[in-house]
């Protein structure tokens, strides 16, 4: 828990719908991969399983919470989140509007938004806090860098008097960072999160289809509920912490010089 606290963005990494066309350059070991995978022959070298054990599934013992956060796009809100210690699972959707069933291409007054589920032994509630603000530019009126418009607001979803609570008072000690401008982050109730279309989630990692492949090439509804793909996708995006990031790499070189095993963990 001591890298989270010194966690912030790495410089350079910002996602947003305008920034696709200008690919980030993904890690030397991934690059590696891609080349050797190509080699090779692609997927045809790669053990593929029908069903892999997500090792975070599955436990009815495990008390976890969910967390909803509006900061802008939702893919790279997803990014954002997925690499954290204690965060089990993600997905993204919308919230926070009056329309029925929202879609992507009609959300009318939605944002979107990024659901998280995590373990509280592991991270609180406060601390999903803190990488919600160091995240975002929370003074930035209706959109987050070039993505503008109503869906990008930024949100924090409560659903209780405590998170409410907690909510307000962190929003009081951003605004007391500075006063060159106003905090323009809503507070809202969570009354319904509605998920997103399929290819929506895990955005970052489905443009990697090697590390698709690594994990066995999950349903898309395994793949939507795996931990191990939330935290991939952080990966593939570059927004796992500078330490984490080196683990997956080393991970990576690891099938490759062991003849590409399947990726169960990380």
């Amino acid at each position: 828990m001591e890298e989270l606290s010194r966690w912030r963005p790495l410089s350079g990494t910002r996602l947003t719908r305008l920034s696709r066309s200008v690919p980030l350059s993904p890690p030397n070991l991934l690059t590696l991969a891609i080349v050797l995978a190509s080699f090779f022959g692609g997927a045809q070298c790669i053990r593929l399983a029908n069903r892999i054990p997500d090792p975070a599934a599955g436990s009815p013992d495990q008390p976890s919470r969910t967390a909803v956060f509006a900061l802008g796009s939702f893919w790279r809100s997803e990014a954002v989140f997925g690499c954290l210690d204690g965060v089990v699972r993600t997905a993204v959707g919308y919230a926070g509007g009056s329309k029925p069933i929202p879609e992507y291409r009609s959300l009318r007054d939605h944002a979107e938004c990024v659901q998280l589920e995590y373990d509280p032994r592991l991270i609180t509630y406060r601390q999903l806090l803190d990488v919600f603000w160091s995240s975002h530019d929370s003074r930035q009126v209706l959109g987050q860098g070039p993505d503008v418009g109503n869906q990008y607001r930024s949100i924090i979803f409560t659903n209780g008097t405590e998170e409410s609570r907690l909510a307000a008072l962190s929003k009081e000690r951003e605004q007391s960072k500075s006063k060159s401008g106003v905090v323009t982050t809503q507070i809202q109730h969570l009354e319904t999160f509605y998920h997103a279309e399929p290819e929506h989630q895990k955005f970052e990692l489905k443009q990697k289809p090697l590390l698709l492949q690594l994990m066995g090439n999950l349903p898309e509804e395994e793949l939507q509920k795996s931990s191990l793909a939330a935290k991939l996708n952080s990966f593939a995006a570059e927004l796992c912490p500078p330490y984490i990031q080196k683990q997956i790499n080393a991970k990576i070189g690891d099938i490759i010089r062991k003849s590409w095993p399947l990726l169960r963990n990380v």
